[in-house]
């Protein structure tokens, strides 16, 4: 009959330390070989990978701004008086040459009669010696400012487009505190500035295509090119921008002055060449590599990366198309250690 041996508590401890050891040793062994350290098997069931394609790359800058119209005026009357009549309000269309308001204009007629006869009596006089033809080109000057005080009276449109504001009244005085009487801009020209970052601006450059879309109208885009980069930077938050205008060379109906409007404009762009998304790329100290997964095994490979746009990124060597790549696996949510290759361990629980 065999006697039971009562293990002390600290040789109880020993016992199972050791235990876990074991088992610690032997899940990190398993980790190594899921990453491929070595070349070694990966572990089955537990790699996702993403295949070489071939396709085309674009990197683009972005930026934000409103629409506004690259031909716009604030008019105001070229003499002063009191207004007698607005014939416009705002959202009006109005066409070139179209009266907007006039200025009671009794006055400006009186004028423009005085003056000319004043310049009749001097045509009518000796105009043989030099006093009175002095006399003469005087009396016609005035007259001519007459008649131009009393087309002033008159405001007219310079150009077809949207009465965007009215600031004036009818039986107030001509001239506005702000702005103009009346403001006319064309919707036919239509454009926005927008403020790219100093490292962007540098990318930039005149005539580039734009792809433009519209917060109010989900769904409606409208192309455009850079017309013009701006040259003083402007700082705000100890941020350094540049401001560019695009021009918007296709304009949907529903596209409104002031609206807001997000601006993409392409810079690089590479066609039918290989690509990976850039997620599965690592970059340090001036090297890209990838994880391939060949028969099993997962392999480092050091890879020359082209144009690096939004999602992916041109592999200019180093991978042929439909090479496996394995994809970085997000450490479950508790879990430290970022992200893994494969399926392996994302660090302690």
């Amino acid at each position: 009959m065999s006697i039971p041996v009562k293990l002390s508590t600290k040789r109880r401890a020993l016992i199972v330390n050791a235990s876990l050891g074991v088992l610690l040793l032997g899940g990190a062994g398993a980790a190594w070989a899921s990453l491929g350290g070595g070349g070694e098997p990966a572990a089955s069931g537990n790699v996702l990978t993403t295949r070489v394609t071939r396709g085309t790359v674009e990197s683009a800058v972005t930026a934000s701004g409103a629409v506004e119209s690259s031909r716009a005026r604030s008019l105001n009357f070229a003499t002063q008086g009191t207004v007698a009549s607005i014939s416009v309000e705002p959202g009006e269309k109005v066409k070139k040459g179209q009266v907007l308001a006039r200025l009671d204009d009794a006055s400006a007629r009186e004028g423009v009669d005085a003056a000319k006869a004043s310049l009749d009596a001097a045509e009518d006089g000796d105009t043989g010696s030099a006093a009175s033809h002095a006399q003469y080109v005087t009396a016609r000057n005035a007259y001519q400012a007459a008649k131009r005080t009393l087309a002033g009276t008159v405001l007219k449109a310079p150009f077809a487009g949207t009465v965007t504001a009215v600031g004036g009244t009818v039986g107030g005085p001509s001239q506005v505190q702000e702005g103009g009487f009346v403001d006319v801009a064309d919707p036919g020209r239509l454009q926005i500035v927008g403020n790219f970052t100093e490292s962007d601006v540098t990318r930039l450059k005149v005539g580039l295509a734009a792809q433009i879309t519209f917060d109010a109208i989900p769904g409606v885009t409208a192309t455009g090119e850079v017309a013009l980069i701006g040259a003083q930077p402007q700082t705000e938050d100890n941020v350094v921008s540049y401001a560019a205008t695009i021009a918007l060379t296709d304009i949907p109906d529903q596209v409104r002055l002031g609206q807001t409007a997000s601006v993409s404009v392409v810079v690089d762009r590479a066609d039918d060449v290989l690509t990976l998304p850039s997620a599965v790329i690592t970059t340090a100290g001036g090297r890209s590599t990838v994880t391939v997964l060949e028969n099993g095994r997962q392999t480092v490979k050091v890879v020359e990366t082209g144009v690096k746009g939004t999602t992916g990124t041109e592999i200019v060597s180093g991978l042929q198309e439909g090479e496996q790549v394995v994809r970085p696996v997000v450490a479950p949510t508790g879990q430290t250690g970022g992200f893994l290759r494969g399926g392996g361990f994302g660090g302690r629980p």
